[in-house]
């Protein structure tokens, strides 16, 4: 995060001086979209560093959850510089264009697409090796912001080959739209995570296991629970043993389904299991329905 941190620095600053010498829409938009950038890898920073805290008195499930947070902040930090750009070029636009020094300004944003394109990919990377939501929300936000150089390129070098100015605030408003689609999905992920949203792919998985372990104890299974806590899962389900089944060796089987589960599951689980009765289990919920 440090990293990303001074890249953006160094981002804000080509920019800022490609957009001084030359005056385009595209470019403006490009740093504006640093400026953002910024902004969101401080709270994402902030929110890393959270996320590692152990569990207290106050958060029992520790501080991860931060990371959809920190992932849907970094996203509507995303959509609004995608508005801004598209007000920015079309204004320029309807006001009449102007450029100036554009060989110049576009050197400066071929190298900050270049350092982006590369850092983009080593944090998403990190992010995915480590299991950690918040890095890798970074790396997106970074690689938006290579698309978004990418896009004022070949604005520029299309303008500087025809003559046509129109060319920057077209590509301008091309870019915005890329990362605006971009920062949507990094809401919607936040939002799933931060509603509890089931994981399909995590609840088949799951399924499988306990339909395995279950055949192979002679026990069933039911009322499975599971949910993302950000660098976790945790997982409720109830599992029914025989009425003749001594306790301490239900609990053994118990263990070891629950040992089976956190073993399968990355980044990691979590898993407690209830114990019930096969014989009376519909008897005894229909007295406790809740």
């Amino acid at each position: 995060m440090r990293l990303s941190l001074a890249a953006g620095v160094v981002m804000l600053l080509l920019k800022g001086g490609a957009y001084f010498i030359t005056g385009s829409s595209a470019i403006l938009s490009d740093a504006a979209e640093s400026v953002v950038h910024l902004i969101a890898v401080g709270f994402a920073a902030y929110s890393l560093r959270l996320s590692h805290k152990p569990a207290d008195e106050d958060h029992l499930y520790g501080h991860a959850k931060i990371g959809f947070f920190s992932a849907g902040f970094e996203g509507a930090m995303i959509v609004a510089a995608a508005l801004y750009i598209i007000y920015t070029a079309i204004s320029k636009w309807l006001g009449g264009l102007e450029l100036h020094h554009l060989g110049a300004g576009t050197a400066l944003t071929a190298v900050a697409a270049l350092i982006n394109g590369a850092l983009g990919w080593y944090l998403i990377r990190t992010g995915r090796n480590r299991k950690s939501l918040i890095i890798e929300a970074n790396g997106h936000h970074v690689l938006t912001d290579c698309w978004t150089s990418l896009g004022v390129l070949v604005g520029l070098s299309l303008a500087m080959l025809t003559g046509w100015l129109a060319w920057d605030p077209i590509f301008a408003l091309l870019a915005a739209a890329n990362i605006l689609v971009s920062g949507v999905r990094l809401m919607r992920a936040s939002f799933r995570g931060l509603m509890d949203t089931a994981e399909p792919e995590t609840h088949r998985k799951l399924l499988e296991i306990l339909d395995r372990e279950s055949a192979r104890h002679a026990i069933r299974h039911h009322g499975l629970r599971h949910r993302n806590v950000g660098d976790a899962h945790w997982v409720e389900v109830h599992l029914l043993f025989p009425r003749d089944l001594r306790i301490q060796d239900a609990h053994r089987i118990a263990t070891e389904v629950e040992q089976t589960i956190e073993d399968s599951l990355q980044p990691r689980a979590y898993v407690t299991s209830h114990l019930e009765c096969i014989e009376d289990h519909d008897e005894a919920h229909a007295r406790h329905p809740h």
